[in-house]
């Protein structure tokens, strides 16, 4: 392992997102204090208590893995493409690092980047509180693996798309979309029966139920095959990010 090129990857582009603080911090600061805002306090002030928590305490943690999966898919993504466009990705591929260390590194960025949002957000949480925490080391698990699988999938994207437009289809039409639908503000048992399925069949609702279990000791999915879920998509997806390297497709285009 090329730790000095693995540690430089990961300065440079860690570095580059606070750059742009505002955008990449800031951004999802507001988002989340208005939504804790608004659906936490104001709604859930005539919302009774759900799995003996409050209402606020309930969406808290939907809200939070929201924000930390967009922001590292956001950093992997555009950091990529730009990468791409403009044609430094070919330096970066013809330098001592291994196809596996370019994809750590960028991964490794962009779980920094979720994290410090998550850190903020909690922060913002705990003022209205909204945190509580049932198991640590299973959230760490959680916000740590989601923020990976998403990193993964940005650095695909990233690499796949062809415009600034292509950059934004995944994030507009599946990541914030199946966000609001996998159980965010809601349990499952809230649901008709056809709508349970449909939503037991949404990848989202099982990272919500995880992080919610691990915050507030309230689920509605099986725990276990959200975790194994975790864990081939960080396989299966980071397979795909390598093989994309090794062939060249969409990068030497």
């Amino acid at each position: 392992m090329n730790w000095v090129g693995l540690y430089t990857l990961m300065r440079r582009e860690i570095e580059r997102t606070f750059r742009v603080v505002v955008q990449t911090i800031f951004s999802p600061l507001i988002s989340a204090t208005l939504f804790i805002f608004v659906f936490g306090t104001i709604v859930g002030a005539r919302i009774d208590e759900i799995g003996g928590v409050s209402y606020i305490i309930f969406v808290f943690p939907g809200i939070l893995i929201m924000n930390v999966l967009t922001s590292s898919f956001s950093q992997a993504s555009s950091n990529v493409y730009f990468a791409k466009w403009a044609r430094t990705i070919e330096e970066l591929l013809v330098s001592p690092l291994s196809y596996f260390e370019i994809m750590v590194g960028t991964v490794l960025s962009a779980v920094a980047r979720a994290l410090t949002v998550g850190v903020v957000i909690l922060l913002v949480g705990m003022l209205f509180g909204a945190v509580s925490m049932y198991s640590l080391p299973l959230f760490i698990f959680y916000v740590i693996g989601i923020s990976v699988i998403f990193g993964l999938l940005g650095i695909i994207t990233g690499l796949v798309a062809k415009s600034f437009e292509q950059l934004n289809i995944l994030s507009t039409f599946i990541i914030m979309p199946f966000s609001f639908l996998g159980g965010m503000f809601y349990t499952l048992d809230m649901l008709p029966p056809i709508a349970q399925n449909m939503t037991l069949l949404n990848p989202f609702f099982y990272f919500v139920d995880g992080v919610r279990y691990a915050m507030t000791g309230i689920n509605d999915a099986n725990l276990l095959a959200g975790a194994t879920l975790i864990l081939s998509l960080v396989i299966v997806f980071g397979f795909i990010v390598w093989k994309i390297f090794q062939t060249g497709w969409r990068i030497r285009e």
